[in-house]
């Protein structure tokens, strides 16, 4: 077995359900067969943050399921339109946005929505760059957590914002109330029916890569944008004002 598929640092995972991608099964022999690039953003600078500890844990199964996965720290990013585009850490993002084929989103529920955290990177992707989109036609999966009971805010805002964004948002999603009670001392997730749907999440999340990415290009061709020209998309998608 491959290092990308050992059980090591998944100790709740049943070894013999947990099975690897089918990629023939959702690519076609031409595809690219390179490991799918996940991004990952959270949503809270707490210390013991719990959609970070959410958003490691679901890098773990999601390499396990042979992505390469990259998180993105947004501690020092500063508020939309506080800075330039130039600053460091817009750059890292919007650098980590262009590498990556698919997107995983986790977020605290604050005040009954997304964290402001949260918002603010999804606020410094640009919808346009140019007259590339640089999130169309790319996966998004999302997840939340809250101190309270269940609750789908969060997630509910994040598919609003994706489909904005003109992404796949995959059909499932995980939300875990009183996520202070389901994680260990280490930051571990417990075993749990929410555990069950934080990996059929990710599951979901890979499948819908491969199935889509090679052919995003063609999905997201539209009629409307045939009959514009480059440079009229360029100057329509990057106004200044409304």
């Amino acid at each position: 077995m491959s290092s990308t598929n050992r059980f090591d640092d998944l100790p709740n995972i049943d070894s013999e359900q947990l099975q690897p991608i089918d990629i023939d099964a959702l690519a076609h022999p031409a595809d690219p067969r390179h490991p799918p690039r996940i991004l990952v953003l959270y949503g809270s600078l707490r210390e013991r943050s719990f959609s970070r500890l959410l958003s490691e844990e679901a890098a773990r199964l999601l390499r396990w399921y042979g992505c390469e996965v990259r998180t993105f720290n947004p501690s020092g990013l500063p508020l939309p339109d506080d800075a330039e585009a130039e600053h460091p850490k817009v750059q890292e993002l919007r650098a980590l946005t262009q590498w990556s084929e698919g997107m995983l989103w986790v977020s605290p529920e604050r005040h009954g929505a997304m964290t402001g955290i949260m918002k603010t990177q999804i606020d410094w992707i640009p919808l346009a760059l140019g007259g590339v989109r640089p999130t169309q036609g790319k996966t998004l999966a999302v997840m939340e957590v809250s101190g309270g009971s269940q609750s789908f805010n969060a997630v509910n805002q994040m598919r609003i914002l994706g489909r904005w964004m003109r992404m796949i948002t995959i059909p499932n999603q995980s939300s875990v109330p009183k996520a202070f009670s389901e994680f260990d001392d280490s930051g571990r997730m417990k075993l749990s029916p929410l555990y069950l749907r934080v990996v059929d999440v990710c599951e979901e999340l890979v499948k819908f890569t491969w199935l889509t990415r090679a052919r995003s290009r063609y999905l997201t061709d539209r009629y409307s944008e045939r009959v514009e020209s480059a440079q009229e998309v360029s100057l329509r998608v990057n106004q200044r004002t409304l």
